[in-house]
């Protein structure tokens, strides 16, 4: 090992195995003094509110709207289930549920209504401008705003890494410095509808971008310093209270399936991407694509109460293009339907995906690998349209501490008689079954508090039927990461990780068994 590598795996490991020391910095002593009056939980939830940041559970405002709702019985329509549910309203969603708590004749007067109606000035300005069909804007505007109904947050990532395998020479174990850059830009036209945008660029080549073997980071981009739109769709309410649920939907140009559902299947925060989702394979595995979906979530009496949801969208890789279009043979498509049941703390969830195959006007067939970033080189060797079925479960502790939160994920495939473009199937040794899973785990608070360490392990969808007997060389691999997320302060942290796999890709000899360093440095803004 080089001795740059060396020296950037030492810090690496003792922030994996001991908490950072205390962090030096210029300190305003009479600022500490006044923190150190309020409670944790209030001084985190007033640097978030400055921060324009949605209304979450723990924050002044959030405990204030849910009491000044159950107190005087104002509703407006979804948002009070969304508090009831536990869920973040967005700024413009608390400013319409205080809006007709007013109409309904609480006090303004009043300390707390004083307080949130001050905290919601722009945006109560917006929505009593919309709710009398005219097109008010106010005046002034919070930090992050472009107007009265725009917002905009920022993240940026520094990547300093390196991976080594067994090859001889067919991959390079350099360390790399790269950079991750992203805005996203929130719009709302009605106060519960939203239009998103994700500006995104950087520079990242190599394993850190490659999905050949599971070192893909989870913010990875390689646009080669080109500032892209990488994601744009428009979010909306359809119905409220149907069969005891309210409905929303997605459409966009650049989508993906998995942002296109009531809940995400997994809690796990991942470094690499194989393991985002309970296992980023075949059934969750997405392509930014045209797309729509929609979602139905039950309406429930406390946030704590359990409730069921079912989501179902279609994405089609391919869909952009004149040549093509959507629900055509010639692109390749993607069904995802997830039904689930659950609460803040724990959910159970079944999914299934249809994935169609692109055949051209001569009718060659291609098939997208959607599994890429959790597969060996086998179960990618697809030439048919496949079913696939995920089965994930997370659970969390109500207090911190040294028992984890724990993500599971299973899940299996079958791939469709595969032919050749003249009708005649193929005899050569290509997978019709495959399976994986996963298991992650978090410690919140660890060590310090807000910190996170992060452990997750698993086996990659390899192929466990093949044509003719054969095997997949590669049906033994294993992948797993080890990383500890330190907060600096609520806008910056860093986080040393590191990972390896043994039998990944084709599973003989070279590039198959990694390991890997990484050092990310995050700004929040």
């Amino acid at each position: 090992m080089k001795l740059f590598q060396q020296l950037l795996l030492a810090p690496t490991a003792l922030g994996l195995i001991a908490p950072f020391a205390a962090t030096a910095a210029e300190v305003n002593i009479k600022d500490v003094a006044g923190y150190a009056k309020k409670p944790a939980k209030q001084v985190r939830a007033i640097t978030r509110t400055a921060r324009f940041s949605d209304v979450a559970p723990g924050d002044w405002a959030y405990t204030a709207l849910t009491n000044l709702s159950k107190t005087h019985g104002c509703v407006d329509s979804s948002y009070s289930q969304t508090l009831n549910k536990g869920q973040s309203l967005t700024r413009y969603e608390a400013a319409a549920l205080i809006n007709a708590c007013l109409r309904n004749g609480v006090d303004s007067a009043n300390g707390e209504t004083s307080r949130l109606t001050k905290e919601f000035a722009p945006e109560l300005a917006v929505v009593r401008g919309k709710s009398r069909g005219t097109n008010t804007i106010p005046t002034a505007f919070n930090a992050g705003q472009f107007s009265g109904s725009t917002k905009v947050t920022g993240k940026t990532v520094f990547h300093t890494g390196y991976v080594v395998d067994d090859s001889d020479g067919t991959t390079t174990d350099a360390t790399t410095h790269t950079y991750v850059a992203t805005a996203n830009v929130y719009s709302s036209f009605t106060g519960r509808d939203q239009l998103y945008t994700r500006i995104k660029t950087g520079n990242m080549t190599g394993p850190f971008e490659s999905t050949t073997y599971g070192t893909h980071l989870s913010d990875a981009n390689k646009n080669g310093n080109t500032v892209k739109v990488d994601k744009i769709w428009y979010q909306f309410p359809v119905k409220d209270d149907l069969f005891g649920g309210d409905v929303k939907a997605w459409v966009g140009p650049l989508i993906e399936n998995y942002y296109m559902l009531a809940s995400s299947p997994a809690i796990y925060r991942p470094v690499t991407k194989q393991f985002a989702l309970g296992g980023n394979g075949f059934t969750y595995g997405s392509s930014t694509s045209p797309g729509a979906g929609f979602a139905w979530i039950q309406n429930t009496e406390s946030r704590s109460d359990a409730r069921w949801a079912f989501s179902s969208n279609y994405a089609a890789s391919g869909g952009d293009s004149a040549s093509k279009g959507l629900f055509t043979n010639e692109v390749d498509g993607k069904w995802l339907s997830k039904l689930e049941y659950g609460s803040p703390r724990w959910q159970v969830s079944i999914a299934g995906a249809r994935h169609t195959c692109a055949q051209n006007s001569s009718g060659t067939t291609s098939c997208k690998n959607w599994p890429s970033y959790y597969s060996t080189s086998k179960a990618l060797d697809l030439h048919g349209n496949s079913t696939s079925y995920a089965l994930r479960s997370y659970w969390k502790p109500e207090e911190t501490g040294f028992v984890p939160s724990v993500t599971l994920g299973y899940e299996w495939s079958n791939i469709d008689n595969q032919a050749h473009s003249d009708g005649t199937n193929y005899t050569d040794a290509t997978p019709t079954e495959t399976n994986s899973w996963m298991a992650g785990f978090m410690w919140k608070d660890a060590f310090i508090d807000d910190n996170l360490l992060g452990l997750a392990f698993g086996a990659p969808h390899r192929a466990t039927k093949i044509q003719r007997g054969h095997r997949d060389r590669a049906g033994d691999a294993f992948a797993w990461e080890l990383y500890y997320d330190h907060k600096l302060n609520d806008s910056m942290s860093i986080t040393p990780a590191v990972f390896g796999a043994n039998d990944r890709g084709d599973g003989t000899a070279g590039a198959n068994d990694l390991f890997g360093g990484l050092i990310s440095t995050k700004f929040k803004f």
